[in-house]
C-alpha cells in the first residue's frame, strides 16, 4: 500500500479523487492501491527549553543564551492532532512507499519531513511536486514523481529558518522580559524575526501620523476633454517652483493651464492651494 501524505484535508480529498481512492475512514481515504492521509499544517515544532533541560524551565539571566546541543521535534500538544498523528504514524509503519504530497515550497518540504521523521517512516519515500490542484495538474505530478533527496536542500532551508526563530524568539524574548517589563507586571515581550520588525513599521508609521503637520503645497494641473492630468513629479510646496514649471512648458502648449485658469489672462497658474 502506497500512503499519500497531504497538508490538508481539502488537498487530500482532491488527490484521492484523481488517484480513485473512495473508502473513507477516520484520518484517511483508501483505495486503488493508495492511502491517502493528511496533517493540519504543522503536526509537529522544534522542542521547547524544558524539553531539553529543567534548568531552562524557570526565566533567568542566568540560563541565556539557550542554545541546545541538538535540536529535536514534538508534536504540538492538541487531542485532534495528536489523534491524526496516530493514524498517520500506523499508516506509515505498513506503507510500502510513501508519496508527500505537502504544499511546493520550503514550509510544506518542513511539515511533512517532520511528521515522517517522528512516525519513524522507513520505506521509500517519493515527492509530488504541483503548484495547482486541476485533476490535470494532480495526474501529471504522480506521472512525474520525484525522489525526496531532490529536495533535500529546501529542507534544511526549512530547518534552518525554523531554528534561527528558535534561537532568536526564546533567547531574546526571555531576554526583553526579564530586563524591561515594568514592576509587578508579568506579561511577556515576545521578540520574533517577522514580528518584531512589522511591529516596529507600525510603531514607527503610528508616529508618524501621531507628528504630522499639515503643510500648504501646489499641484499643477490641465484639462483635455474633460480629463484631469497631474504632474508626475508630485507637488509643489513654493508657488514658485510651479510658476517656473509651468513657464518651461508653456511653449510646448499654450493652452495649458492649471485649474482652467485662462493663460492669456496675466495668471498661467493658479495659486489656489490644495
Amino acid at each position: 500500500m502506497i500512503v499519500c501524505i497531504a497538508e490538508k484535508p481539502s488537498v487530500a480529498k482532491d488527490i484521492a479523487d484523481v488517484l480513485g481512492a473512495k473508502t473513507k475512514h477516520d484520518g484517511y481515504i483508501e483505495g486503488n492501491g493508495y492511502q491517502v492521509t493528511w496533517t493540519f499544517g504543522h503536526l509537529c515544532t522544534l522542542k521547547e527549553p524544558h524539553d531539553y533541560t529543567q534548568n531552562w524551565k524557570n526565566w533567568s539571566l542566568g540560563s541565556l543564551p539557550m542554545i541546545p546541543p541538538r535540536f529535536g521535534i514534538k508534536l504540538i500538544e492538541d487531542k485532534g492532532i495528536e489523534k491524526q498523528f496516530k493514524i498517520i504514524e500506523s499508516l506509515m509503519q505498513n506503507a510500502d512507499g510513501i508519496i508527500n504530497c505537502g504544499d511546493a515550497g520550503q514550509e510544506g518540504e518542513l511539515i511533512q519531513r517532520w511528521v515522517m521523521q517522528k512516525a519513524g517512516a522507513k520505506c521509500p519515500v517519493k515527492r509530488l511536486w504541483i503548484s495547482s490542484l486541476t485533476e490535470e495538474s494532480i495526474r501529471e505530478g504522480f506521472s512525474h514523481l520525484q525522489d525526496q533527496d531532490a529536495f533535500k536542500s529546501l529542507y534544511e532551508a526549512g530547518l534552518c529558518r525554523a531554528i534561527g526563530d528558535w534561537l532568536l524568539g526564546m533567547n531574546a524574548t526571555r531576554l526583553y522580559t526579564i530586563k524591561y517589563r515594568n514592576g509587578n507586571n508579568r506579561g511577556v515581550l515576545s521578540i520574533g524575526r517577522v514580528q518584531t520588525p512589522t511591529l516596529a513599521l507600525v510603531v514607527n508609521r503610528q508616529k508618524e501620523i501621531d507628528n504630522f503637520k499639515p503643510e500648504q503645497y501646489w499641484e499643477l494641473k490641465t484639462v483635455y476633454r474633460d480629463t484631469t492630468f497631474s504632474y508626475t513629479k508630485g507637488k509643489f510646496t513654493k508657488i514658485e517652483d510651479g510658476q517656473q514649471l509651468l513657464e518651461e512648458i508653456r511653449p510646448l502648449n499654450p493652452q495649458f493651464c492649471h485649474n482652467r485658469c485662462n493663460p492669456q489672462g496675466g495668471q498661467g497658474f493658479c495659486p489656489t492651494p490644495f
